[in-house]
């Protein structure tokens, strides 16, 4: 059964289907040593398969748990460096900014995807006037090939598929640790603006198709603990993430453990677990009700699902349009006791649900040797002690307060190291 186009977002030809099917299969085979019984990439039966949707908010979590929601907020909301360092949930976002009638420079509105890189690497590779009219309905505007291409290609379809391919990763996705455009000379950021002003798909490293298929595989296996009582119960996250090095920070984001704990249960109780045609990241649910413009609603048409049929959207826009008067700040969001301006993606990206939709088999009894027991760890998971706090966040933080002229030291996550 080939997968359609993510979100059923576009109608593609035959043959740009099939390529696109092939490079799911790619990765996958990249990932055989995560293969298990009770994952497979398309489920046995779609006829009679349990379609799930399987969520997580979308706001950075890494800034929040090294530091607090202030940092959370200020790094995340930090331009294209916040975008690039920090929004690793499977959702990205860019605000656009406009000048008002007093000539400040305010936000309009925000931009949130969830559309997987490797999807418009495909597009660019093979169908580059298809990739550009895309682009066109999502920006309202036609690009110029260079913005795509890069600064020296007039016409893409001078160039070998190869090359389409390699120009475009290195103008507006990054090399996304594939190994054909690390050796290429792609660098991990692009270098075009075309995908930094806008939020058109993810470009983060960690926001691609290897890393959705793998952290859904890695989960997909009847994880168990032993009971006070002799017996085995589902293992947690402590149990899952704290069995070997280097996991224990995956635990700590919110797209990780949504990911790999939904995959476990199903994965417990004998249920088989693959993707839901069509295989994507989407936006599940926005928590609107919590943001008001003079005391009432958001007016409708501010907010804006496109990139994907209903129940599969890969994009939302939220906030004025350009001919609208009015600005983002001018909506204000209650959580709690606190009604505060919109100021940037954090505050909306706090309401989005993202994640992607799998397919589960039926319950079958699990064999006992296929139980994979796990112990407690000697000590639960502190997320604050992650490496990322150390090696990303703080940096970063620093790197903010000296931009911003504070001069507050960063000594460590919440105050020591």
């Amino acid at each position: 059964m080939p997968f359609s186009a993510p979100g059923l977002a576009d109608d593609l030809p035959a043959a740009l289907l099939d390529r696109w099917n092939k490079v799911i299969h790619a990765q996958l085979q990249r990932l055989e040593e995560q293969s298990s019984r009770y994952f497979t990439l398309e489920p046995e039966d779609p006829a009679t398969a349990q379609r799930v949707p399987v969520t997580w908010f979308g706001n950075p979590a890494e800034p929040g748990f090294c530091f607090d929601e202030t940092t959370a907020r200020q790094l995340s909301d930090w331009g294209v460096r916040g975008r690039r360092a920090l929004h690793n949930e499977y959702c990205e976002y860019a605000v656009v900014t406009a000048t008002d009638s007093e000539g400040r420079l305010r936000p309009k509105r925000v931009q949130v995807t969830t559309e997987l890189p490797e999807y418009h690497l495909t597009l660019a590779e093979h169908d580059p006037v298809l990739l550009r009219s895309i682009v066109t309905g999502v920006l309202g505007s036609e690009p110029r090939w260079q913005e795509l291409y890069g600064p020296a290609v007039a016409d893409p379809g001078r160039l070998t598929p190869t090359a389409r391919r390699v120009a475009f990763a290195r103008q507006l996705t990054g090399h996304g640790s594939h190994t054909d455009l690390v050796e290429a000379g792609v660098p991990q950021a692009p270098v075009g603006s075309l995908n930094a002003v806008n939020a058109l798909f993810m470009a983060h490293p960690i926001n691609g198709l290897d890393d959705l298929l793998y952290i859904v595989m890695f989960g997909a296996r009847p994880y168990a603990r032993r009971t006070a009582a002799g017996g085995l119960e589902p293992a947690g996250r402590d149990q899952i993430f704290g069995q070997q090095p280097g996991l224990a920070a995956l635990a700590c984001r919110h797209a990780d453990p949504a990911a790999a704990l939904a995959a476990a249960g199903a994965a417990f109780q004998g249920r088989t677990v693959s993707f839901a045609d069509p295989l994507g990241m989407y936006i599940h649910h926005f928590t609107s009700e919590v943001f008001l413009f003079e005391g009432g609603p958001v007016p409708d048409p501010w907010i804006r699902l496109s990139r994907g049929t209903q129940g599969l959207h890969q994009r939302l826009e939220f906030g004025p349009g350009d001919e609208d008067p009015h600005f983002l700040d001018e909506i204000t969001v209650v959580e709690g006791d606190t009604e505060e301006p919109v100021t940037g993606g954090y505050q909306v990206t706090r309401q989005v649900q993202v994640g992607p939709v799998v397919a589960l088999g039926p319950a079958r009894a699990v064999e006992p040797q296929d139980f994979v027991e796990l112990p407690d760890p000697a000590a639960p998971i502190r997320c604050r002690d992650a490496s990322v706090c150390q090696d990303v966040v703080g940096p970063l933080k620093e790197a903010f307060e000296a931009a911003h002229g504070t001069s507050a030291p960063v000594t460590g996550p919440r105050g020591g190291r």
